[in-house]
């Protein structure tokens, strides 16, 4: 899949399909949001009436300063319910979204798109939205209280209208402009926010290596962190200041439009309630233009969090055909043989470099052997693997099972017959029950045999379906993966590099013990490795060279040499 960028019109199309389902919602919050509005600017004209007649408040005059208030309250009350009804689910949809298409993304787009990448988005992105969010009721309403103070002053006066019309839009040029400078210096300090969140990862998973290498430890803190540290810093506190003196200039605007006003009505009569009326509006004014201008530096962050979202999304939009979270298999089995055939695969060219080709692959693989998959460091041991189990889907050529071509639609039921410890395995704290018969409640007894077996039950055990700890080096956590193998009972089981951090005793249990053991019950072994001394225990050895085959070659026992 190639990646591809978010356009605003591919913006806008993923906000309407995220706000569709709250469409009543949102309706809602606007409706009672401009009624709190209309009702606030309803209440400053009863208060300008009041001043200027005799008698004050008194009669029906006081019941619909009541009513008014009570529709005030009530509609910003109901108004913020809906918003933060709709900002909650919209946040939680954007999440399980997400999840869910990377659960459903191919795993090349996957590693192409990088972690640093990934998390910001999942986390600093969405709630950034979620923030945002809970403060789009007091805006709207804002905004409708200013829209209804401005009918107000065309009410009163026309011409005093104009006039401050003219003086509003100057205010409202410069605050737009300012906002446009504000989100190029907001998406910047986003990208930076990305390589901050990579040498973060760098000096958590690279901490041994630094404490090492003073001068590397050195340059990482002064020559990366702190530079982008201060660039993140730089950039955010000069667009934010940005919004400031645009906001500043527009606070100061008010008080020199009741100066003009007040000026206006030294040169030309001016009834006393239209100049009340005209003062007392615009003091109150303030707040919601303030209010408004307060919460655009939260928008134009957002406007950029939706963005990376927006791009996280078009780029896994192309999820795997037919891979449903919550579907069964449909219970694909190993009878024959596994075969590639004419399997080829190309990455992309890194910058600078030439493009790597896997293929044509043509191998055969069946239920009872141990294969050793052997070569070079780069040779494209990891690749073979990686279409074998069907996590990347050939560029050309075919991979059968049993005869029949490993399709598109059933290669997720396919994978189903692999369990697999990778090189860069994840370890899962939870086992799968079910498995072998076993259920929950068995898991512990089912599990200790393995974990007697592999020297590690004196650290860890099996309580609620999990195991106690996985806090251990990384050899002893490999074999806790082994477990999971075990317990899952797959036809087929495949080891990347699974014996390099053990040690001597225990590489030569696995390899002469294990192994054997497993591949006596039937399974079929694939197994990467560069342990030359062990290589006659396999069924075949297959030696890659620059991604192709180099030899596929039988073993011969070492009894059947001595014989």
């Amino acid at each position: 899949m190639t990646p591809t960028t978010a356009t605003p019109r591919g913006n806008t199309s993923e906000l309407g399909r995220l706000l569709k389902p709250f469409l009543p919602w949102i309706l809602l919050s606007a409706i009672t949001g401009i009624s709190a509005g209309a009702a606030a600017v309803a209440l400053l004209g009863t208060i300008n009436q009041v001043l200027n007649r005799e008698g004050g408040m008194a009669g029906g005059l006081l019941l619909t300063f009541v009513g008014l208030c009570a529709v005030a309250l009530l509609g910003r009350m109901a108004s913020d319910v809906s918003t933060n009804f709709v900002g909650q689910r919209l946040v939680a949809q954007v999440r399980k979204s997400l999840a869910q298409k990377i659960l459903s993304a191919p795993i090349d787009a996957l590693e192409r798109y990088r972690t640093h990448r990934l998390m910001p988005v999942l986390s600093q992105d969405v709630d950034m939205i979620s923030d945002v969010a809970f403060v789009l009721s007091s805006t709207l309403i804002a905004f409708a209280i200013a829209l209804g103070c401005l009918a107000y002053l065309a009410y009163l006066s026309l011409p005093l209208f104009c006039l401050l019309v003219v003086a509003l839009a100057i205010g409202a040029t410069i605050q737009t402009r300012a906002q446009v400078r504000a989100e190029v210096g907001f998406w910047k300090a986003r990208e930076y926010e990305e390589q901050l969140h990579k040498t973060y990862r760098a000096i958590s998973e690279g901490a041994k290596e630094f404490r090492m290498h003073r001068a590397r430890r050195t340059r990482m803190f002064g020559g990366q962190i702190e530079r982008i540290v201060d660039n993140i810093r730089t950039v955010n506190g000069r667009a934010i200041n940005t919004y400031v003196m645009a906001t500043a200039f527009g606070s100061a605007l008010f008080f020199l439009l009741i100066a003009l006003i007040l000026g206006w009505a030294a040169f030309r009569p001016t009834e006393p309630a239209v100049l009340s009326g005209f003062v007392l509006v615009m003091l109150f004014l303030k707040g919601p233009v303030d209010q408004i201008a307060g919460a655009l530096p939260g928008v134009g962050r957002a406007k950029i969090a939706f963005r990376r979202i927006a791009d996280l999304s078009a780029r896994f939009a192309t999820p795997e055909p037919h891979l449903h979270l919550e579907r069964a298999s449909n219970g694909v089995m190993l009878n024959r043989e596994i075969a590639m055939r004419g399997v080829r695969y190309s990455f992309d060219a890194p910058e600078g470099g030439e493009a790597f080709t896997l293929g044509p692959i043509d191998l055969l693989l069946r239920p009872g052997e141990m294969v050793f998959i052997v070569g070079d460091n780069g040779s494209g041991k990891t690749t073979l693997i990686k279409l074998l189990l069907g996590l990347y889907a050939p560029h050309g050529g075919e991979v059968l099972l049993d005869g029949g071509v490993v399709t598109p639609e059933g290669r997720d039921d396919y994978r189903q017959l692999f369990t697999t410890v990778f090189s860069d395995f994840y370890l899962f704290e939870d086992l799968a029950a079910g498995e072998e018969g076993a259920g929950t409640a068995t898991l512990p007894q089912t599990a200790l045999p393995y974990l007697e077996r592999l020297e590690i039950a004196h650290k860890v055990s099996v309580k609620d379906g999990a195991f106690t700890t996985t806090d251990l080096s990384t050899g002893q956590r490999k074999r806790l993966a082994l477990v999971h193998a075990y317990l899952e009972g797959r036809p087929v089981l495949v080891f990347d590099e699974w014996a390099a951090d053990q040690d001597p005793a225990f590489r030569h249990l696995f390899y002469t013990e294990l192994l054997p053991e497993l591949r006596a019950k039937g399974h079929l072994l694939v197994v990467i490795s560069h342990d030359d001394r062990y290589f006659h225990l396999a069924d075949r050895v297959v030696t890659m060279r620059a991604g192709k085959i180099e030899e596929d070659k039988a073993c011969v026992p070492l009894e059947s040499l001595a014989a």
